[in-house]
């Protein structure tokens, strides 16, 4: 819904105070999702309203007209703008309405951050403007308490790790399972939520000989010298970062944990195939050789499978898998980019790793797990039995035999999608999400 208003003659109009009060007034789905100030309502020859030469409201910028009035204000319609990908965004535009979902919420938690600003996720729910956020910003700021496991660490203690509640019969547990031992962890701290529900269905996928959450990329080389560089310049990617140094550890302890060890070596299996094989065949057989099962206990949770291919004298094919519980779409982008980088040799170019850890504390410290557990409880609480589709609970193992289809929306739907999700304040994939899930309970 977009509103417009023609101000009374010689009245000032605050239009956040009457986007307020419509947030008072109506319920969620009638409060406007922009508002849009006019000299005067255009109208047709007989006098009457012409809804069509009202103009388009700018969701992707000051869509009120309202641009920052402080130094504060400003950086944060900056930070907005870079974390959406927008040119510019006003001091009262919702992050919410502008495309933004859960996970960009977190990178805009730190790209504030490196700007000065600390304000927790859950105040960003509540105050998704950056006018919203310069009012808040400090007064609920997640304090990240610091790694106290030094590289000189000869044990390691409950003490010691702050954000997790372990026994230190669990900790001697956990050490066992790392190569080299205490020498080898660099930190120990829960799984993030979103990681603690990819963690449940692997666990569910046990014994299935399938893991819908590892995520392959297929490359082609043409010299085995090149394939040789390209796993030299991963392993320099994953010494960086310490999410892809990280394995998940659950047996024995009262909750799965996530070790950083010091040292990953990615593993590298090479494979021989089928010297018929076609070229539209090399990739399934790759896939297939590389298995959809990974030990997630042992990092690091990426792995190259590499064969020749068939009927060449120097090319060569490698298949990298890399664990959802580490890896994102997002994140591949990344994790690409910085193997260009070292490979361009511009490596002393590329930023400053972020420890995971900042994520986990920001995630897990900002909300209560009891208010959490509060808010689904009184939202599921009726729910009786699983929702899964006709009863269907394995639906095509690790998803490789799933056929694929295609359709792309007339312009028409596409900007009704848009325009309903921004009326509701979600994203378009949230939004389709819903409506598969519809049609399947019809």
């Amino acid at each position: 819904l977009v509103a417009y208003i023609v101000p009374a003659a010689g009245d000032g109009l605050d239009v956040s105070v009457l986007r307020e009060r419509a947030a008072q007034a109506l319920p969620d789905y009638m409060v406007p999702s922009a508002f849009v100030v006019l000299d005067v309502l255009p109208l047709t020859a007989n006098g009457k309203l012409d809804r069509r030469a009202l103009p388009a409201p700018e969701f992707g910028g000051a869509v009120d007209g309202r641009g920052p009035r402080t130094v504060r204000e400003r950086l944060l319609c900056e930070a907005f703008a870079e974390v959406l990908g927008l040119e510019k965004v006003g001091i009262d535009d919702n992050f919410f309405e502008l495309g933004g979902h859960s996970l960009l919420v977190v990178s805009l938690v730190e790209v504030l951050r490196q700007r000065g600003v600390v304000v927790s996720v859950r105040a960003l729910f509540q105050a998704p403007t950056p006018a919203g956020v310069a009012a808040v910003a400090g007064d609920e700021a997640v304090v990240v308490p610091a790694n106290l496991i030094s590289e000189d660490a000869g044990a390691i203690t409950p003490e010691m790790l702050p954000l997790v509640e372990l026994s230190q019969a669990e900790i001697d547990r956990i050490a066992e399972t790392v190569p080299g031992g205490v020498p080898n962890i660099a930190d120990i701290y829960p799984l993030a939520p979103l990681q603690e529900g990819i963690f449940f269905h692997h666990l569910m996928a046990a014994g299935s000989g399938a893991d819908a959450y590892i995520l392959p990329t297929v490359l082609a080389f043409d010299s085995r010298d090149r394939l040789d560089a390209f796993v030299r310049v991963l392993q320099q990617v994953v010494d960086r970062h310490d999410i892809l140094r990280t394995a998940v550890v659950s047996q024995g302890l009262s909750e799965p944990v996530q070790v950083v060890v010091r040292r990953a070596e990615v593993p590298v299996r090479q494979v021989v195939l089928d010297a018929a094989l076609s070229a539209e065949d090399v990739v399934p057989a790759m896939l297939a050789a590389a298995g959809s099962v990974m030990e997630v206990s042992q990092a690091p949770l990426v792995r190259l499978t590499v064969a020749r291919r068939p009927a060449t004298e120097s090319a060569w094919v490698a298949v990298v898998q890399v664990h959802h519980l580490v890896q994102d779409h997002t994140a591949l982008e990344v994790l690409f980019g910085e193997i260009q980088a070292f490979w361009a040799g511009h490596e002393r170019l590329l930023p400053q790793p972020l420890p995971f850890r900042d994520f986990v504390a920001q995630a897990r410290l900002g909300v209560s797990r009891e208010s959490q557990e509060a808010f689904f409880t009184e939202l599921l609480g009726e729910v009786t039995e699983p929702t899964a589709p006709f009863g269907v609970l394995d639906v095509q193992g690790d998803g490789t035999d799933v056929l694929e289809s295609r359709l792309v929306f007339d312009a028409e739907i596409s900007v009704g999608v848009r325009q309903e999700a921004q009326r509701l304040g979600v994203s378009a994939a949230a939004l389709l999400h819903v409506a598969f899930a519809r049609v399947v309970a019809a």
